[in-house]
């Protein structure tokens, strides 16, 4: 199973973009792209049915070795046994998460500043997500952080920090120029017409 530290491209299966029905073929397709840490967000459902698709990816993503995140769902994280849960600035505190889901799964969290990614820190978190660098509609009404701010955020966290929000193959080497080293990828495969060629393809173009 990969280590969250040695993670460069995160995928996440947002049920915004993949029908209920589509989930484990598009979680096998990120994984045969090769991923290194894949997220289930499903933010309009309902807990028994997040469970039910969790369940289901997590066979796929043992099999290639691919840390399952689940986003928001602290108890969903726990009941499955899920290797990562993701919280965002309106959820549960890192300490909170922890608690419900052991030692054994690690806590993310999503930050949309500088003062929010030192928080999160302090916090305990084992990972930060950092924007959204541009407007996106996976997220409308988040105001974009931009790139300016990415360099800085890893001189001030030591954290895995994963550049999140617009992110495509078009706007990798801006993002990476900026001083990226991770990214996280939403739309731009779910909507790819050959999802594992393009998850190959962007992996490519990352640093080791």
């Amino acid at each position: 199973m990969k280590n969250i530290q040695d993670a460069r491209l995160y995928g996440i299966v947002d049920l915004g973009y993949v029908e209920p029905g589509g989930v484990w073929r598009m979680t096998r397709s990120l994984c045969e792209g090769g991923v290194d840490v894949l997220q289930l967000r499903a933010k309009k459902l309902v807990k028994n049915e997040v469970e039910r698709l969790a369940r289901l990816m997590l066979p796929v993503t043992r099999e290639h070795g691919v840390p399952l995140v689940i986003n928001d769902h602290v108890d969903v994280a726990a009941h499955v046994g899920s290797e990562g849960v993701h919280v965002g600035q309106d959820d549960d505190a890192v300490a909170r998460a922890r608690a419900a889901v052991g030692p054994s799964c690690f806590v993310g969290k999503s930050t949309h500043s500088l003062a929010q990614a030192e928080n999160a820190q302090a916090e305990g978190a084992d990972y930060i997500g950092f924007g959204p660098l541009y407007a996106t509609g996976t997220k409308p009404d988040y105001v974009p952080v931009g790139l300016h701010d990415i360099a800085e955020v890893h001189r001030r966290v030591w954290l895995p920090v994963f550049c999140i929000g617009g992110v495509n193959a078009a706007r990798l080497d801006e993002v990476l120029a900026a001083g990226a080293k991770r990214v996280v990828v939403v739309s731009a495969f779910l909507l790819a017409t050959d999802v594992a060629e393009d998850v190959r393809g962007l992996k490519a173009r990352l640093p080791d």
